[in-house]
């Protein structure tokens, strides 16, 4: 079986290797099992139809299954994994004719599939940190993390995790999202390398930050389950869940993303940011990445046609 090599690809996959054995230190080996799992499905999924309709397989199935895999949580049964990426493969990738044709993004395509399909299991089954009972080994001592009993306790839910904790990951979530520092330093990395735009990673936090500033200052009460509460301020907003990990590594897809001009990059990245505060907080999903990810990946073609249009108008003016 032959794999198309791609250095972007291997570079993001080296920012995100930090975040893997993050993934061990705060929640267990359990994570190991869920990528190889993940990679295998995957990989089978994209050689099948590599196979049966002439396309590449490339190494980007291999960013695809790493990415999904830091977004799910540590409770996840393995074959909802497996079907998952499987989905996001075959549904938001292959059958577009493969790499540089797909449309959406395929992690971010699987997520959804087993969001919205297995509901309880991705939203109700978080477990705590392995540090709330030791520093070391934490995680590396355990197969999964015994911290807590299972609950949907993320910051997300909860709104009361201090920002440290955000910043250093000491918290419950999905495997790959609650360090933001490790993810800070492995979306800087890709973006020095040039695996990923910095505009479209600018313009998401700067749409997200203001966007979120203006609901918190206002106090625009958010519906939760637990009754009216106050939108989070700006700064745990975007260390909650998965929207750092989403704006380095996952909006800034060369394929799914806005990236013909430099103007399609701002805009892309402003919807990212500007639809994941607006259905945090008015849609019933907690978490609003998944959803505006794919309504950007379903305008950014249209928006790379409008700009490069009107670039020919002005320029044959």
């Amino acid at each position: 079986m032959k794999i198309q090599k791609q250095q972007a690809m291997r570079t993001v996959l080296y920012g995100l290797a930090p975040l893997c054995l993050a993934a061990i230190y705060f929640f267990g080996w359990r994570f190991l099992a869920v990528l190889a799992v993940v990679g295998i499905a995957g990989l089978a999924s994209e050689a099948i139809m590599a196979k049966r309709y002439g396309y590449k397989i490339t190494e980007s199935v291999f960013v695809s299954c790493t990415l999904f895999a830091l977004s799910l949580p540590p409770t996840i049964p393995l074959w909802i994994a497996a079907l998952g990426i499987a989905f996001g493969i075959i549904f938001a990738k292959m059958i577009f004719g493969g790499f540089g044709k797909n449309i959406f993004n395929p992690a971010i395509t699987a997520r959804a599939f087993v969001y919205i399909s297995f509901g309880f299991p991705l939203t109700g089954k978080f477990i705590g940190n392995a540090t709330d009972l030791s520093w070391f080994p934490a995680g590396f001592g355990a197969w999964i993390s015994k911290a807590d009993s299972v609950s949907s306790a993320t910051p997300l839910v909860t709104h009361d995790v201090p920002v440290l904790r955000l910043l250093f990951g000491l918290t419950s979530g999905s495997f790959g999202e609650t360090c933001a520092v490790l993810i800070l330093l492995g979306g800087l990395y890709i973006i020095y390398k040039k695996a990923a735009n910095w505009r479209i990673v600018a313009a998401g936090l700067a749409s997200f930050l203001l966007l979120q500033a203006i609901f918190w200052a206002g106090g625009i009460p958010i519906a939760t389950s637990n009754g009216l509460i106050r939108p989070d301020n700006p700064l745990v907003a975007v260390l909650s869940g998965s929207f750092l990990l989403a704006a380095f590594f996952m909006i800034t897809d060369p394929v799914s993303a806005s990236q013909s001009t430099n103007t399609g990059r701002w805009i892309y990245g402003l919807m990212f940011g500007l639809l994941t505060v607006l259905i945090r907080t008015f849609s019933t999903w907690v978490e609003g990445t998944t959803f505006a990810i794919l309504l950007c990946n379903m305008f950014a073609p249209l928006l790379d046609t409008l700009l490069k249009g009107a670039k020919k108008k002005k320029g044959g003016a």
